[in-house]
């Protein structure tokens, strides 16, 4: 079995096609900073991971804290067997406590050179593919309820169905942009208010009342798991969870008190693809409906996507991101691309990419 020799840690800025990306609270981000993590192995073969914390006001995550993390983690596991993968987490959490998203790189990495290893896409891997491809979402940065209805009708000619407006703002603005885009809305699209835990309860209880003759799913409206259930047993409409599910006892907590329809599974929020699987299999067994993504990335994050919402059943699979289509830095060859709204995983062994050398640069990290 290989055995990890080396880390080298490298820092890649994606900026945004459309400039900027804002959310709730006035929180907006113009250039994502990427760490992309190589794991190499005595038997020859490597393996990519990559974690890009959406700034360090969204989640207890950073990007500096990434590079600072695996600084402090990586030391503990060289010689350590790349492809044991379960030994291999418990290993991380013995030498790092908490920080997930530190460990996260790591590990996707370790899954890709799992899959080289064993000459099987990671998809195959996390438990075998559904169907040929995938649905997608588009996030819609927050901006005016005009502007967000257009980027909506712009993205449908892309192909994508499934459009998440970025509210949690004013709750008399967010409740006309979400009307107005329930307006352009065709049958088949499905319409969610993600509010990023911008309003506080009773703006959340003020905005799903005037939308509720709307079809349109409210995705994490409060900071707290208890004031997004509040809001829950207030609507009717289907409700989503993201910032609250952090690990398997908050799922198995709103499976038995009817929190959520659906969950979205951030991988490097759960510290990388094995512990996500977990929490994946987890919902699938309670009927939990799942989007599968992450804090955000590019080609080697949505390759990392791609694989484990290419083995989710369809049925429970609400949506993923391909966040590579948002940003325009390419970081590596071979990564899936959209198509029409819809995504596939590789077919190659492991993620099936190959790292942009030109772009990557010269490692700001190496541990040996």
């Amino acid at each position: 079995m290989p055995r990890i020799t080396r880390f080298s840690v490298f820092q890649v800025d994606l900026p945004l096609h459309e400039g900027s990306y804002k959310w709730s609270g006035g929180k907006s981000v113009e250039v994502f900073d990427s760490t992309i993590v190589r794991v190499e192995t005595d038997e020859g073969v490597t393996g990519h991971g990559e974690v890009c914390p959406l700034g360090p006001f969204y989640l207890p995550s950073y990007a500096g804290g990434v590079r600072a993390g695996l600084a402090e983690l990586a030391p503990h596991l060289i010689g350590a067997e790349a492809t044991h993968l379960d030994v291999l987490h418990q290993r991380m959490e013995r030498s790092l406590k908490g920080h997930p998203y530190v460990k996260s790189g790591i590990d996707i990495a370790c899954w890709d050179i799992l899959g080289q290893v064993s000459g099987r896409p990671v998809c195959d891997l996390l438990g075998g593919r559904y169907g040929d491809d995938f649905v997608l979402y588009r996030a819609i940065s927050q901006d005016d309820p005009e502007t967000m209805a257009s980027r909506v009708a712009g993205y449908r000619a892309e192909g994508y169905r499934r459009f998440q407006l970025k509210v949690g703002g004013d709750p008399d603005v967010d409740i006309e942009r979400i009307r107005a885009v329930a307006a352009v809305i065709e049958p088949g699209d499905r319409l969610i208010a993600d509010a990023n835990t911008g309003w506080v309860q009773h703006e959340a209880a003020r905005v799903v009342r005037a939308v509720g003759d709307v079809d349109v799913y409210i995705e994490q409206p409060c900071l707290s798991y208890d004031e997004c259930l509040a809001i829950r047993r207030r609507t009717s409409h289907p409700f989503v969870l993201d910032e609250s599910i952090d690990g398997l006892n908050i799922l198995l907590r709103g499976h038995a008190e009817g929190a959520m329809d659906v969950v979205n599974i951030k991988i490097s929020k759960f510290g990388g693809l094995t512990p996500a699987r977990q929490a994946r299999d987890l919902c699938a067994s309670l009927g939990i409906g799942m989007t599968i993504e992450d804090s955000w990335g590019g080609d080697i994050t949505t390759a990392a996507i791609a694989h484990l919402a290419h083995s989710t059943p369809t049925e429970l699979l609400f949506t993923a991101t391909d966040f590579n289509s948002y940003v325009t830095v390419s970081t590596a060859e071979g990564a899936p691309q959209r198509n029409n709204g819809r995504l596939a995983a590789s077919t190659q062994p492991g993620l099936g990419i190959t790292p942009r050398t030109d772009i990557l640069g010269d490692a700001v990290l190496v541990i040996d």
